[in-house]
Order: structure tokens, then C-alpha cells, then sequence
């Protein structure tokens, strides 16, 4: 059986990109590909959730692929319309990581993962100086993402750089206060009080998150799947 290398790979992506090529390859654009992206994400999760439970791999290797198959497409792609190759991804990629370890490349000195990460952070953020498509720096924050993913890192960000943020015991405070409104809230003529009421719960619960670097959007997820493995056991 041959050995793939990552050039054959490129160059079958070519392939089916070019005239005598796939004519749904073909057609495909940045766009038409969004949703790809979007799924082939959530399977890669899934396959990671498989390989913990039952430690088969396989799964995960192959949704890998499909992932890379994306990032080589979008190239491709880009390269066609004369933006930038793979090879560009490539570069800016190992620039990046090199840039953004300072304590592994460079002379800096991180002893924890703590100071790590505030290094990270203020990296990036010199990274994103003068990008003309950032309006300010909360909307480094792209709104495409889930909802419980982005209001932890846009609480921070307000916390750094706008107004100080609640302290956990006070979003804890906020929490209990508007959960004792619930309620009086049942009324269907208190559907918007009780929206805002949620909504205010919501912000509280991403502050804690934040704080406490707890990934709402994967506990969230890991709940859910515990109450379906409940209701079908049951």
C-alpha cells in the first residue's frame, strides 16, 4: 500500500479542483464551505468523547482528516484566486507559535501555565494592532461562535480593558436574586421580564465560567449527554 505524504495530499486536492477534476469540487467556494467547516468540528468533538469512553481511536483519526481536507480546500482555494497557498498557512502557523513561546524559543522566563497564558495574551493582543476588519477589541471576539463560548472571552476582555467585572460572589449574589424572581415570572404576560430575567442569569453564569475557567459550553454538553444516558437506561 503506498504512503501518502502531506504533498500527495495537496496535489489530490488540486486535482479535484482543476478542470478535469470533480464538478462539486469545483463549485465549491469559501462560503459553500462554512458549514463543512461547522460540521466537520463537532464530529472531530464527538470522535474525542469516543476515543475517552471506549478508547477506540480510529474515529478521530478520520475526522482529522476531514478537518485537514477543509484547511487544504480553503487553501486551495485562496490559491486560486491569487490570496495565499497552503505553504502561507504553513509559514504564518510556525511564525505564530514560535512568536507566541517566547519562554520556549526566546529568553523569557514562564514558570506556570498562568503567566503562559497572560503572555499568550498580551502577544496576541499586539497581533491584532492596526487589523482593519477588528472595530474594537471586543469584536476580536467572532459572533459566530456558540453563545456560551463567547461571553466568558467577552467578560474578560471588558474586565481588562473597559469596567471591572462582578467578583464570583457577587454574580453568585445576582444568580439568587433572580432565580427567587422566577416565579412570579410564570405569567405569560411576564415572558419578557422572565427573558430578561435568563438573560441576566446567563451573563452571571458566564462571569463564574470566566472566573473560574469552567467551559460552559462543554458542560452544558456533558449534562445533556448524562440525561439521555439516564432516560435510556431508565
Amino acid at each position: 500500500m503506498k504512503k501518502y505524504t502531506f504533498g500527495d495530499f495537496t496535489e489530490i486536492i488540486n486535482m479535484l479542483r482543476s478542470e478535469n477534476g470533480c464538478p462539486w469540487d469545483r463549485e465549491q467556494t469559501h462560503e459553500s464551505l462554512k458549514p463543512c467547516m461547522t460540521e466537520e468540528a463537532y464530529e472531530l468533538l464527538s470522535s474525542i468523547n469516543i476515543y475517552y469512553k471506549s478508547g477506540y481511536y480510529e474515529n478521530m483519526r478520520e475526522e482529522l482528516g476531514d478537518i485537514l481536507l477543509q484547511v487544504v480546500m480553503h487553501s486551495q482555494i485562496a490559491s486560486e484566486e491569487g490570496l495565499f497557498s497552503v505553504e502561507d498557512v504553513i509559514q504564518e502557523i510556525c511564525e505564530k507559535m514560535i512568536r507566541r513561546h517566547p519562554h520556549v524559543f526566546g529568553n523569557v522566563i514562564a514558570k506556570d501555565s498562568e503567566k503562559v497564558l497572560t503572555n499568550w495574551d498580551d502577544i496576541k493582543s499586539k497581533e491584532k494592532e492596526g487589523k482593519e476588519w477588528i472595530t474594537s477589541p471586543l469584536r476580536e471576539i467572532p459572533e459566530e461562535f456558540p453563545s456560551l463560548i463567547r461571553a466568558p472571552k467577552v467578560l474578560k476582555k471588558i474586565d481588562k480593558l473597559y469596567t471591572p467585572m462582578k467578583s464570583y460572589e457577587d454574580s453568585v449574589r445576582t444568580i439568587i436574586e433572580e432565580s427567587e424572581n422566577l416565579p412570579l415570572l410564570s405569567l405569560e404576560q411576564e415572558s419578557a421580564r422572565l427573558e430578561k430575567s435568563l438573560g441576566n442569569i446567563l451573563i452571571e453564569l458566564s462571569n463564574i465560567s470566566r472566573l473560574k475557567r469552567i467551559p460552559l459550553e462543554q458542560l452544558l454538553s456533558d449534562k445533556l449527554e448524562e440525561l439521555i444516558n439516564d432516560c435510556e437506561q431508565s
